[in-house]
């Protein structure tokens, strides 16, 4: 798994990080976060996804790692449109999309099969103002 995580990032189609935090003198995996489907060209947009360990919730880290890729994808990628697309129910995930300035842009009913069905999604966006 790692090696094609490697291989994917290398190749710039999907950026898979693992959130660390330091603590009591070594560091803790606390999370993971990707930007994914990551296409250049007339798209020139991706993903971004992530989780956090529970016991880490709520503190901001989860933010912190969404800003902090979502200016990589933006800046250095230069990419025109970043999504995030979150369960209905998952409000925390909501509140991170929200405080890190993704807009709401609509629901995708369906959208992925996840615990043996097909769910609903909302899907957050942030456009790069730099590219009209």
């Amino acid at each position: 798994m790692v090696q094609s995580y490697r291989r994917d990032g290398l190749a710039l189609r999907s950026i898979s990080l693992g959130i660390w935090l330091k603590e009591n003198g070594g560091e803790v995996f606390i999370g993971q976060i990707t930007l994914g489907g990551i296409v250049f060209g007339a798209m020139r947009g991706g993903h971004i996804g992530y989780w956090i360990d529970q016991s880490y919730a709520n503190r901001g880290y989860t933010s912190r790692a969404v800003s902090l890729l979502t200016e990589f994808g933006l800046e250095t990628l230069a990419l025109h449109r970043i999504e995030i697309n979150l369960r209905p129910e998952n409000d925390a995930s909501k509140r991170v999309a929200e405080k890190c300035g993704y807009i709401f842009e609509g629901i995708r009913p369906r959208y992925l099969h996840i615990a043996g069905a097909w769910r609903d999604h909302l899907t957050y966006v942030k456009e790069n103002p730099k590219i009209k």
